[in-house]
């Protein structure tokens, strides 16, 4: 079992998703959200729904029995790594959000999703928005005005920056001016899975640069294959190019994509590392190490980092 586990909050997905110039008109949670009966907030509002998902997490854990812990800072973490070292501890739980359309254009929000526990954002998700553009997006624009005051706010807060989705505009304006460690977190590179959706060698040294991660995902359209050895040697592809330190695990476990392996069985993903050549340390690294490193860093306000 997972030590630390993301959950994401998805506010907002287009209707017939065709990967390409996906426009945000059409909504498939809205009527999910109404269906639901969830609070009557949530039903118009984005930045509601992520913080009525805040809140649920925060249900979940009163009611585990302590057997999940929310966080949401380093301290936090590290008491639960100390916990898991027994193999008994609970698991951990962190919030990210899948596009920060989830914001409604407003700054101020950001500090009110990072209040409710949100500790990482993709900057979009499948379609532009006001912050930036999505790599499946009609413009697939840059940052925006509004972005980049996102930018340097969620470095001050302690809120990591996922280029996930982001366009390729985006990534190549975004790498070379941000302060902080970045993530990809759940996606493939076009070495071994030639997609649009997949990071070029250009943009994985430029996470590299940063002291970030590339999370290599389970399904398709991110490793062009479902099984273990296919996400294996997209992470060798990942550790050759720029290191073994900038390698992570990308699931995408969401329910939305097809996978051939569940979260209890992670172990072929270790095998097939070994099989591809990793080393024990190298295979630590990969398989949580390095993510666990990064998310501790940039969960840190700003002014109580240290930067490299």
């Amino acid at each position: 079992m997972s030590r630390l586990q993301l959950f994401s909050s998805v506010t907002k997905t287009p209707r017939g998703r065709t990967m390409t110039a996906i426009c945000g008109r059409d909504d498939n949670i809205t009527p999910l959200v109404i269906a639901q009966l969830q609070p009557v907030r949530t039903w118009f509002s984005l930045t509601e729904r992520s913080l009525y998902h805040g809140q649920k997490l925060d249900r979940a854990v009163a009611k585990s029995g302590g057997k999940l812990a929310k966080v949401s800072d380093a301290a936090a973490l590290d008491a639960l790594l100390a916990a898991r070292q027994s193999g008994k501890g609970p698991v951990g739980a962190m919030l990210t959000i899948e596009g920060l359309q989830s914001l409604e254009g407003d700054l101020k929000n950001l500090d009110k999703l990072h209040a409710a526990g949100f500790r990482m954002a993709g900057l979009a998700h499948f379609f532009d928005n006001d912050v930036a553009g999505s790599m499946h997006g009609v413009k697939k624009g840059g940052i925006t005005p509004l972005g980049w005051q996102v930018v340097t706010r969620m470095e001050e807060l302690g809120m990591i920056v996922d280029i996930a989705h982001l366009s390729h505009q985006g990534v190549a304006e975004l790498l070379p001016r941000v302060r902080r460690p970045v993530v990809s977190s759940h996606g493939g590179v076009q070495a071994t899975c030639k997609t649009n959706r997949n990071l070029s060698d250009d943009e994985i040294r430029a996470v590299a640069k940063t002291g970030g991660i590339v999370g290599i995902g389970y399904w398709d359209g991110a490793i062009c294959d479902t099984s273990p050895r296919a996400a294996a040697k997209a992470m060798k592809h990942v550790r050759d190019l720029v290191g073994i330190q900038h390698i992570a695990l990308g699931s995408d476990y969401d329910g939305a994509t097809t996978v051939r392996f569940d979260t209890s069985q992670l172990v072929q993903v270790t095998q097939a590392l070994l099989d591809e050549g990793f080393t024990p340390d190298e295979v630590r690294a990969a398989m949580g190490g390095n993510a666990l490193r990064v998310i501790r860093a940039g969960i840190v306000p700003l002014n109580e980092a240290t930067l490299p």
